[in-house]
C-alpha cells in the first residue's frame, strides 16, 4: 500500500511537470533564393513562404469549449496545421482564436470549417480579419 501512494505521487509529480510545455517560438529568416523560411527555436523548419506579403491576421471568438487541454488544444493544432497558415492560437479562458495566414490560400470560410469540423458544439462569431503582413525581421 505505502509503495503504491508513493507511485501514484511519483506519476502525478511526473505528469504535472512534463505537461504543457509549449513554449516555442518562431523565428524568421530569409534565405538566399529570397524565400523566407519559419524556423522554431529548436531549430525546425515549420515552413516555407515565399510571397510574405500576403499574409493577414484573424481573430475570432470560438463558443462552445468546455476544457483547455481538450478543446483549445485541439482547434489550434487543427488550425496551425492547415496549408498556408504561419501561426495560430487558442486562449480557452477567452474564448478568442489568433490566427496567422497566407490570404491566398486560407479564407474566413476556411478557418470556420476548420473549427466546427473538430466538434459540431464549436461554433466560430464576431471574426475580424486585418491585412497586415507578417513583420519582417
Amino acid at each position: 500500500m505505502k509503495y503504491t501512494k508513493l507511485f501514484l505521487v511519483a506519476t502525478l509529480i511526473f505528469s504535472v511537470a512534463t505537461s504543457c510545455k509549449n513554449t516555442s517560438k518562431a523565428e524568421v529568416k530569409t534565405v538566399e533564393n529570397g524565400t523566407t523560411e519559419i524556423i522554431e527555436t529548436s531549430g525546425t523548419a515549420v515552413g516555407n513562404f515565399e510571397n510574405i506579403e500576403n499574409y493577414a491576421a484573424a481573430e475570432f471568438t470560438i463558443k462552445g469549449m468546455t476544457c483547455a487541454m481538450g478543446c483549445a488544444k485541439t482547434i489550434e493544432k487543427k488550425l496551425a496545421k492547415m496549408d498556408g497558415v504561419l501561426s495560430a492560437k487558442v486562449d480557452f479562458e477567452n474564448e478568442l482564436a489568433s490566427v496567422e495566414f497566407d490570404a491566398e490560400k486560407v479564407d474566413k470560410n476556411a478557418l470556420q470549417k476548420t473549427v466546427t469540423a473538430v466538434s459540431d458544439a464549436y461554433t466560430v462569431q464576431d471574426m475580424k480579419i486585418s491585412d497586415r503582413p507578417f513583420p519582417a525581421k
